[in-house]
């Protein structure tokens, strides 16, 4: 009795050399948006903690040259009050703008989701702030606040039975900022809307209609199946709108070239005293050190995040 003997075909690879090449095909297709960071994220921190470390200036003197001056930016950074204000600026932004652009995104995506007649047509209308550039709405805005004839200020008296205002909201050091807190809520909260409207329509159905049939009301619906479903969507909101409150720089900036009079530093932030160091007065190593702190606070919250999300996905 013979036994046959099966042998692999010649010139065809072994089983071993195709994992091999799979191992690779994924970075292929991640290399250009690999490439994309490292050449626009990457390289640009490495150097901006390279300068920062220096007296760099915009633009160079070959007799002064550029010199190692070590933590002196840092040190002289954290002792200039317009750091501390722009932080505190910043800080106060967040503070208000965070809670209350996710909120009102959360009720307008309960709004919107409900099948009613012309739900498309109001999903657009608060959506277009948001496709509208950041500069046209400052414009704007900053005629809506004009002291005389503004929009605003005769709301306001509207309201009020013309006991309060009318105010100078760009020209009271106390107003400025709740005047860019209103417009970038105004201009920012349709994105968080949507996003909380996906993860309101990835909620089964099921568990309204058990929830409908054990004599639940539409309060107990919302506090025990709506908000712990939607955990993940709202931890997502708050850090990425807190990132991007922390980022405040084109509404304040178009404000305060169109007309504000209040002291800079009761509005300014720290991106703006970012651009203000590095391009008007030239100080590039400067700049660069606020540049750092700045990365160095976005990069807090933003393992804050992953650690809340992997709280909970441990949890589940």
């Amino acid at each position: 009795m013979s036994t046959a003997v099966t042998h692999a075909p010649a010139g065809k690879p072994g089983k071993r050399s195709a994992p091999i090449k799979g191992r690779f095909t994924p970075w292929f297709f991640a290399a250009p948006g690999l490439l994309l960071l490292l050449v626009f994220l990457v390289l640009p921190f490495v150097l901006a903690l390279v300068l920062s470390f220096t007296d760099q200036r915009l633009v160079t003197n070959e007799e002064l040259g550029t010199d190692f001056v070590a933590l002196r930016n840092y040190v002289r950074l954290f002792e200039d009050d317009s750091f501390w204000a722009a932080l505190r600026n910043n800080f106060y932004f967040v503070a208000v703008v965070t809670p209350l652009q996710s909120a009102l995104a959360l009720v307008l995506a309960l709004l919107v989701n409900q099948k009613l007649a012309g739900a498309r047509i109001f999903r657009t209308i608060y959506f277009m702030p948001v496709a509208t550039t950041m500069a046209v709405v400052a414009v704007i805005w900053s005629l809506l606040y004009a002291p005389d004839q503004g929009v605003i200020n005769r709301f306001v008296g509207l309201i009020t039975f013309g006991m309060v205002g009318p105010h100078d909201w760009l020209r009271e050091p106390g107003l400025v900022m709740p005047a860019v807190m209103l417009l970038s809520i105004w201009q920012g909260v349709g994105f968080q809307m949507l996003v909380f409207l996906a993860g309101l329509q990835s909620i089964p159905l099921d568990l309204y209609e058990a929830a409908k049939l054990d004599g639940a009301t539409v309060k107990q619906q919302f506090l025990y199946i709506t908000l712990p479903m939607l955990k993940n969507t709202t931890i997502f909101v708050l850090i990425t709108t807190t990132i991007y409150a922390f980022q405040l720089y084109t509404q304040a900036q178009i404000i305060a070239s169109s007309g504000a009079s209040a002291p800079i530093d009761s509005f300014r932030t720290m991106v703006m005293l970012m651009v203000h160091e590095g391009f008007r007065n030239g100080k590039i190593g400067y700049a660069s050190g606020i540049s750092v702190v700045f990365f160095v606070i976005v990069l807090a919250f933003s393992m804050l995040q992953r650690v809340l999300l992997k709280e909970e996905r441990a949890v589940q």
